[in-house]
């Protein structure tokens, strides 16, 4: 025959969508034409292909080659698409069955002597080829990826003989087994009973945990702002395997190493400098990749020392913590990446870091401590639930404080508290909005009336009016209360330090 069909995958964001590459040859000049929008690394797919084909063995035909990748409107990129380019050429020239590749899919890049290499991304093509019930066909070196998947038919080749030898039927490919140990495997990371004193930090802390809500820790250097942070992935609910299989995706595709395969199940924790840029944090880039917020995508990303941060950088977050996604858009093509992370910031009260210290060492005037911390924009600090001071300690103290409890005891009233919520609105506390936030945070006349004259003192803004209703529902589920009452409503206003500090200036 001269015509035939191959199917691979393309790399759009965690997006794979599938590629379907057909190969004509015709009477004519020796030449081969590759078109449907393929960048540098695809047309150059055509050397390596030839000399793959004749290194294995095989005859590259001399006719006129024409290859189309489509759709042809979709940007192909990288050399994902040379083991299914080879196969078309030989399936065309009767070299191989062509029959045989229909319940197929290739990815795969051809060394000259036509041994495969591993290729980026595997594991969002692997799970979309899943849903068609195709059998995917990749290099030996993206095995340990596509073990993470529990289900699918997933077989591996060293080389593009192997892979002509099994649909010839003279060869069994290796099927790629779940990983059941890697799949299992969740470690809870750093543990809060390493934390001494600092109760209400902690209380914060599970109370965050238990609702998703974005936190601040505002208090001088080392009374353990990084290490409360540290210790939220572990008192997190378990990921699922869904969450798991999304995160371990954005990996997938952002050339990370290899560690991630090794903690693929643990929730992220994301620590940029404060000297990244909006592309490093958003991601971005001509071809675009994650950045920081999507690396953290159902997990905690972590901003220390907030205020040096660049404002705009900083600005660049106000429409993920809303939405849980990032769109970036360039000329050719829109691509969307997950970005519902949990905001952990910290920063200190003034320039100097001691304002508040017993010691009296901080002499920064009431006009420093403004403008430090008026750094952060009020729109983002809006966005923020909790605020919470975290004072110094004496090393006497820290010696005499009881251990606290290990995060595996709190990760259990975390879950309980996570199921409650999920069980009556389908959501985290955080994510409560509109109607659904009216119904779940109702309260009494009374504690309305309250609270509306607290807010008015305060100048809460109404989204922080909001936000504040739903750190109270998280208190009240911690409490296994059915309603919110007073006691909620007070501690959750207790949270609201930046709130007090910027109404004392």
């Amino acid at each position: 025959m001269s015509l035939a069909k191959v199917y691979t995958r393309a790399q759009l964001g965690i997006e794979s969508p599938q590629v379907q590459v057909e190969v004509h040859l015709s009477n004519g000049l020796p030449s081969l034409s590759l078109v449907g929008m393929p960048e540098t690394a695809v047309r150059e797919s055509k050397d390596r292909v030839r000399s793959a084909i004749i290194n294995s063995q095989f005859e590259f035909p001399a006719k006129r080659i024409t290859i189309n990748l489509a759709p042809a409107d979709l940007p192909k990129e990288g050399g994902r698409y040379d083991l299914a380019i080879a196969l078309g050429i030989l399936a065309a020239s009767d070299q191989i069955p062509a029959d045989a590749l229909e319940k197929y899919e290739f990815i795969g890049e051809l060394a000259l002597s036509g041994a495969l290499q591993p290729v980026s991304g595997v594991l969002p093509s692997a799970l979309q080829c899943t849903e068609k019930q195709r059998i995917l066909i990749l290099p030996a070196g993206n095995a340990a990826e596509v073990s993470l998947c529990s289900t699918g038919d997933y077989r591996i080749a060293s080389g593009l003989s192997e892979v002509t030898a099994f649909l010839h039927g003279q060869h069994q490919l290796t099927q790629v087994r779940p990983n059941l140990e890697a799949c299992a495997s969740a470690r809870l990371g750093e543990d809060l009973q390493d934390v001494r004193g600092q109760p209400q930090a902690r209380r914060a802390l599970e109370i965050a945990a238990s609702g998703q809500h974005n936190l601040l820790f505002i208090g001088p250097p080392g009374t353990g702002k990084t290490m409360l942070a540290s210790r939220l992935p572990g008192i997190l609910p378990p990921m699922t395997e869904d969450e798991a299989l999304v995160s371990a995706s954005i990996y997938s595709i952002s050339h990370q190493d290899d560690g991630w395969k090794q903690r693929w199940r643990q929730r992220p924790f994301r620590a940029p400098h404060h000297t990244a840029s909006g592309v490093a944090l958003v991601g971005g880039g001509g071809n675009p990749k994650p950045g920081e917020i999507s690396l953290a995508h159902g997990g905690v990303l972590f901003l220390d020392e907030l205020p040096e941060y660049s404002r705009k950088v900083l600005d660049v977050l106000r429409e993920p913590l809303e939405s849980g996604r990032i769109v970036i858009s360039r000329a050719n093509r829109s691509i969307t990446f997950p970005a519902r992370f949990q905001l952990i910031a910290a920063m200190n009260p003034c320039p100097c870091g001691y304002f508040g210290d017993p010691s009296g060492r901080c002499h920064c005037s009431q006009e420093q401590i403004r403008r430090y911390q008026g750094q952060t924009s009020g729109p983002l600090l809006d966005r923020i639930d909790l605020h919470i001071e975290v004072p110094p300690l004496p090393v006497a103290v820290l010696q005499q404080a009881p251990p606290s409890e290990p995060s595996e005891q709190v990760q259990q009233r975390v879950i309980a508290a996570r199921a409650r919520q999920i069980q009556r609105q389908g959501c985290p506390n955080a994510e409560l909005s509109g109607a659904t936030r009216d119904r779940v945070c109702a309260l009494r006349e009374d504690d309305q009336a309250w609270l509306l004259d607290t807010i008015e003192r305060l100048q809460l803004s109404a989204r922080g009016y909001h936000r504040l209703l739903n750190v109270a529902r998280t208190i009240a589920d911690l409490a296994e209360a059915e309603h919110i009452e007073k006691i909620h409503l007070m501690e959750a206003l207790g949270y609201r330090s930046l709130d007090r500090y910027r109404q004392a200036g």
